[in-house]
């Protein structure tokens, strides 16, 4: 690359996304290291007549920050703005990576009350798309944002709360990047607490006739099952007096690294290479799980490594359709033929007030269905979507999904609401790209 201009390059090398999937070409790339500076450079795509896409490390599986005009980096806009003990809050740079900012809460002696369980996203691409973990009255990192600055196509700087701009802040908290650049972010903070985690294998059969119970008793509940057994690996995450007793060490490096990524890895590889193995894999390795119970700061317990790549599919249903979707979701492996290597991860969220969020006006389930990078997906996930659409889901985001606008209509109420505010801020599309058509429409 070379450069052009100051924070901008003329790109030669194609755009990457995390999973390898979504490939595109820039004319340039833009890292703008003030608001001025995005204003500027959005100006000067008009000008060029360019498409405009905001991207954070990639971590979407979709196509959303793909553009073949300007690419705009986060990389200079990072750190914390402000910090109000009193009022709970911090406001951040967009660019700012999750784990940069939980490390830096924790040292003030503060933490998010819930969150994903990965933290490599900046704070705009995880709001933007719906990042979310588990809980049972906790939300989504979205959820938990209480103001927002905005850059628009016209270069105005919009700031967004309940009380300013709030038809735009209802929209922009899970913007797809389709309402401008964001360049910063408001969460609600709270003291920092701990959190005892009790990780536990369970049947299938159990996990199923119990779910409502464990969601009910638990502040965060989630689970994982191993297609081709009759196996699960439960985690139920609380709030605790204390004293602290985090996993040694020596067992998390055994645990989390060695048996969840170097193990892992090693056996999903021979399950593409043979894929009659991948039965019999699953039954020894989720027979060899094995419970344990830790207690630490939230984002050492919400959080853990993924190093293993993968496709991911992920549909948020009502949650009273969660038992029967997932049972039909079982037998429709067991009926196919099909081999898949990866468990099925189910989380749920209470219902939010975030126009397309997944658990916008309903307490929902998350079923996320994943394959091995390089085992071809397409029949799984399509069997699947087929089955969670029957039960009326709301696909990720920046997941693999093929729905398009019409559909996603009839399942957000607030569809329309969200259209007419990308209308008012964007009505020339700059910010548009194929997926944004798709989703959202012309």
């Amino acid at each position: 690359m070379s450069t052009t201009a100051r924070g901008t390059k003329a790109s030669r090398s194609p755009w990457r996304n995390w999973a390898g999937n979504v490939t595109s070409r820039p004319v340039r790339e833009v890292s703008p290291a003030s608001v001025d500076e995005l204003s500027a450079a959005l100006s000067s795509a008009a000008a060029d007549g360019l498409r405009v896409k905001p991207v954070g490390t990639g971590h979407s599986f979709t196509s959303a920050a793909a553009t073949d005009g300007v690419l705009i980096r986060p990389d200079l806009l990072t750190g914390i703005r402000s910090l109000d003990r009193e009022a709970g809050t911090v406001t951040v740079e967009a660019g700012t990576p999750l784990k940069r900012l939980n490390r830096a809460l924790a040292r003030e002696g503060l933490s998010l009350a819930n969150m994903g369980d990965i933290m490599e996203q900046t704070v705009a691409g995880a709001t933007s798309t719906g990042t979310h973990g588990t809980g049972r009255e906790s939300a989504s990192i979205s959820a938990q944002t209480t103001a927002l600055e905005l850059v628009t196509a016209d270069g105005t700087v919009l700031t967004c709360s309940a009380t300013e701009n709030p038809d735009v802040f209802a929209a922009a908290r899970i913007g797809l990047g389709a309402l401008g650049v964001i360049t910063a972010l408001t969460f609600a903070v709270e003291p920092e607490f701990l959190l005892s985690a009790r990780e536990e294998p369970m049947s299938f059969e159990r996990v199923m006739s119990e779910f409502d119970q464990h969601v009910a008793e638990n502040e965060h509940f989630e689970f994982y099952w191993f297609p081709h057994t009759g196996n699960c690996n439960t985690k139920r995450n609380n709030r605790s007096a204390g004293p602290k007793a985090p996993v040694s060490p020596l067992a998390g490096w055994f645990e989390d690294e060695f048996l969840s990524n170097g193990l892992f890895q090693a056996v999903n590889s021979l399950g593409r290479t043979v894929p009659a193995t991948i039965p019999t894999l699953a039954k020894i390795s989720s027979s060899a799980l094995s419970a344990r119970t830790y207690t630490d700061i939230p984002y050492k317990v919400f959080t853990s490594p993924r190093r293993v790549r993968f496709m991911e599919m992920e549909y948020a249903v009502p949650r009273e359709a969660l038992v029967p979707t997932l049972r039909e979701l079982r037998s429709m492996v067991e009926r196919s033929g099909l081999r898949v290597s990866f468990p099925v991860e189910v989380r749920t969220a209470p219902a939010d007030d975030i126009a397309l969020s997944t658990a916008s006006g309903r307490e929902t389930a998350y079923i996320a269905v994943h394959m091995y990078r390089g085992t071809p997906y397409q029949s799984y996930f399509t069997a699947a979507e087929r089955l969670f659409t029957e039960a009326g889901g709301r696909p990720h985001w920046g997941k693999v999904h093929t729905r398009d606008a019409e559909y996603l209509a009839s399942v957000y109420p607030r569809f329309e609401e969200f259209t007419a505010v990308r209308d008012r801020l964007d009505p020339d599309r700059r910010f548009a790209n194929a997926y944004l058509r798709r989703v959202l429409g012309d």
